[in-house]
């Protein structure tokens, strides 16, 4: 709820930003009337916010009221055809020169020079202030202003401060801002403009960011997003450099755990600073030191405080939030500098088309995917804004980045392609509203595509979009948001990608029947384990590789575990508190060769199928550091930042004595069986074992007195049962999980379970390719089934359709 605002001020020019509130948007404008609500209601709970002054809706008509300004103005945009680039452009350069040529009223002029000798009573003699615009239809749930009208930084003096006051009231008619009000239906008169005038936080010499209470790319809603760089934030919201990124799980966070689930480090290219005493200009652009772009703008703990403002944010204005912020790099202090609600992700539609490609060619250029969808158009490489006009509808925008000037042809283009800017620029937050596929900080890709090619730009796989060359089929899937009746079984899923996990939870389900570690080190990592491990056993360019991909951490071998906690804890995270179940790493030899400095310290095997791999590898005396590794990330997963929700599995374990060595093992490194529980008892460790070999089945009993359930891999069951090895196509014809020696074992390893009350499920492709298997899984007693993610939904709907038959 909103503070009451003080009476009887809608004729000032002129407010104390601490006198204003959420009531005062028709005076004040979106951005000032929050920055005022943040400063009264927010600050006990540690929400900083500069202070200063803003003039009103009042002051503003009362400018164009002289000499008949408004009236020319509203004449001059009557009729106006907006899609007419050029015309636009001559009409908003023209509306502009007329205000910035206009005297400002007396009144008005002395209400400023009065708040601002206040403002340097309280702050000192000649303070550097921001000059920001405020619309008064800016930054609502419904559509958002922000970016479209000027802000000025570092003004110094009051005459500075009037002459850009002139310069903002003009900016109200920005070719960007006349085109986004006539597409959303908002009448130019209807529209007044508050100046904001802020005491500016000394982010030059420290960091700035945008952060978002929710994920931006899939809308979920139980994390902070927060991305940061070096120097002013105009480089992060413009989308000039590639900044840090941090996952806080809100959930962890209220509990007082060191709740960053995910970081990515950027690249921070350049940062902007204060330009130097007497210079023409206030700001300049410089490049970063290599220290500064290997090391994280913020700490840990500046990140866990930003958050805990964002949420304080959050539940005063109740809805999703987009906030901006500042690090004074003077004192370390942290400063909300502006607060509006987040109108793309938060507003999911309950109906919704994913992409699929069915095909794959060239991959020409990748960077930061934005959305989920995949747009096919012909390339247009604008090297130059004087060259936008070249873009037509459907085509693909290429450009080093882009900024709030660029709107008007934004919206033609099938998707956008950028060198430069992260998930929070502005190419990412227009593409995100206009709902198409954008891939930014791509570095090269206008030396890489060619103008006129046509190409397929791709953002349905992850974090990583991907410019494919020409045009490839995709699927459409559409997806609705509706209530399911209830299946005769739990419904869980297979995920692999760490990427993709805030979007997988949003689907109907009960958990992670299989996270696989693999993935995580193959794709986030890339690295062998013993390569971060026994440097000194690598070639000097695959050693200098790995100290460049670990930049930032304090040790390759650090680097390698922390990746693996946050890729774990990301999926754990995602699906908070239902059950993860985390399968240890099972990797192949062949698989591990694959991989950064693999070659050095894998064998060959004839068939790495049924070798070195499973549990037998992590008992093994030359893997014994490596899988500590492991387990150290695991134990950090669940004890340190609190999620208990990670169970354990165990693959590919051949025998009795395995299974015992292996459970040992885990005791030894912290991941004992019902260990790790949470103060009132819960969440204590369950271990389940992959039940694959037939040895499994056949010794269920005694394979279950070491373990807490099975979860049953019917891929390598299959395998393993039929004598065929899955990775040749010569014998795949008769690779089926229903054959009926694959459904004996089965049935043995259920029966066991039940009998003995322990957990049991599946985790293989079966469920997911065969319906009939998944029913006769459901008639059997199966606990859980964990499918693909894309076949969720349909399976749900069968099986509980055919429940109802049943009953």
């Amino acid at each position: 709820m909103s503070r009451p605002r003080p009476s009887s001020r809608a004729e000032a020019f002129v407010l104390d930003l601490a006198d204003v509130g959420l009531a005062d948007l028709a005076l004040v404008g979106g951005k000032n009337s929050s920055l005022g609500e943040m400063i009264g209601a927010l600050s006990e709970a540690g929400v900083r916010v500069p202070g200063g002054y803003a003039t009103t809706a009042t002051a503003f008509r009362l400018a164009l009221a002289q000499d008949g300004l408004g009236e020319r103005i509203a004449r001059r945009l009557e009729g106006l055809d907006v899609e007419d680039v050029a015309a636009l452009a001559a009409c908003g350069a023209e509306v502009r020169a007329w205000i910035r040529a206009a005297p400002l009223p007396a009144e008005l002029e002395q209400a400023v020079r009065a708040a601002h000798a206040a403002l340097e009573a309280r702050e000192g003699a000649l303070v550097p202030v921001a000059v920001r615009s405020s619309a008064t239809a800016e930054d609502l749930p419904d559509a958002s202003f922000a970016g479209q009208q000027e802000t000025y930084l570092n003004v110094v003096g009051v005459e500075a401060v009037l002459e850009h006051l002139r310069d903002v009231h003009a900016s109200l008619y920005t070719d960007r801002a006349i085109a986004y009000r006539a597409h959303h239906g908002f009448r130019h008169e209807d529209v007044s403009l508050s100046v904001g005038v802020q005491r500016m936080v000394r982010s030059d010499i420290g960091a700035s960011g945008v952060l978002f209470t929710l994920d931006t790319e899939s809308g979920f809603d139980g994390v902070v997003f927060v991305t940061s760089s070096h120097g002013l934030g105009e480089c992060v919201v413009q989308g000039a450099v590639n900044p840090d990124e941090h996952h806080v799980h809100k959930a962890l966070l209220a509990e007082g755990r060191p709740a960053i689930v995910r970081r990515r480090l950027g690249s921070k290219e350049r940062k902007m600073v204060w330009a130097e005493p007497g210079s023409a200009e206030r700001v300049r652009v410089v490049e970063t030191s290599a220290a500064e772009r290997g090391a994280f703008a913020l700490s840990d703990a500046q990140v866990l405080e930003l958050a805990r403002c964002a949420v304080a944010i959050e539940r005063h204005y109740g809805r999703a939030m987009d906030v901006e912020w500042g690090l004074d790099g003077r004192d370390g202090s942290l400063w909300i500098l502006q607060a509006r609600p987040e109108t793309v992700a938060s507003r999911r539609p309950a109906r919704r088309v994913r992409h699929k490609l069915q095909a794959r060619s060239e991959a020409l250029a990748s960077g930061r995917a934005i959305g989920t969808k995949v747009g096919v158009g012909v390339v247009r490489v604008v090297r130059d804004p004087s060259e936008m006009h070249r873009v037509q509808k459907g085509d693909v925008l290429v450009a080093d980045m882009t900024d709030p000037n660029w709107e008007p042809v934004m919206k033609r283009a099938a998707a956008i392609v950028t060198d430069r800017g992260g998930r929070t620029c502005h190419a990412a937050i227009i593409a995100r509203e206009l709902s198409i596929p954008a891939v930014v900080g791509c570095g090269d890709a206008r030396e890489r595509l060619q103008d006129g090619q046509v190409v397929t730009v791709s953002c349905c796989e992850g974090e990583t979009g991907v410019v494919w060359r020409g045009a490839l089929p995709l699927e459409e899937v559409v997806e609705v948001d509706e209530p399911l009746p209830e299946a005769p079984c739990k419904l869980m899923l297979n995920v692999g990608n760490p990427e993709l996990a805030f979007g997988f939870a949003t689907q109907p389900n009960e958990g992670v029947g299989l996270a696989r570690i693999e993935f995580v080190v193959g794709n986030a990592i890339g690295v062998h384990p013993r390569a971060v491990l026994e440097p000194e056993r690598l070639p000097d360019e695959v050693r200098a590789r790995v100290a460049e991909l670990a930049a930032g951490h304090a040790s390759p071998a650090r680097w390698w575990e922390d990746k693996l906690a946050e890729g774990v804890a990301t999926i754990a995270a995602a699906f908070w508190p239902k059950p993860v179940i985390v399968r240890l790493s099972d990797f192949k030899s062949n698989e591990y060769r694959a991989l950064v400095g693999g070659e050095v310290f894998e064998p060959v095997e004839e068939n790495p199928m049924i070798g070195f791999r499973g549990a037998s590898r992590y008992v093994a005396d030359e893997f014994a550091e490596a899988f500590a590794m492991e387990c150290r990330a695991l134990k950090r997963v669940r004890e340190e930042l609190g999620l208990t929700n990670v169970e354990l599995m165990v693959p590919f374990v051949r025998t009795l004595s395995e299974a015992q060595r292996a459970v040992a093992l885990l005791a030894r490194h912290g991941l004992a069986r019902g260990g790790g529980a949470r103060p009132d008892g819960s969440g204590g460790l369950r271990l389940v074992m992959m039940c694959e070999v037939p040895s499994n089945a056949l010794l269920a009993d005694r394979f279950l007195d070491h373990f807490d359930g099975f979860s049953i891999g019917s891929n390598d069951l299959t395998q393993l049962c039929l004598g065929l090895d899955r990775d040749s196509g010569l014998v795949a014809s008769s690779f089926d999980e229903r054959d009926p020696a694959v459904r004996a074992l089965i049935a043995m390893a259920v029966e066991a379970c039940r009998r003995r009350g322990r957990y049991i499920g599946i985790c293989g492709q079966g469920p997911s390719d065969f319906p009939d298997f998944a029913e006769w899984l459901v008639d059997l007693g199966i606990g859980s089934i964990s499918l693909n993610p894309d076949t969720v939904v349909d399976t749900w709907r069968r099986l509980a359709r055919r429940g109802v038959q049943a009953a």
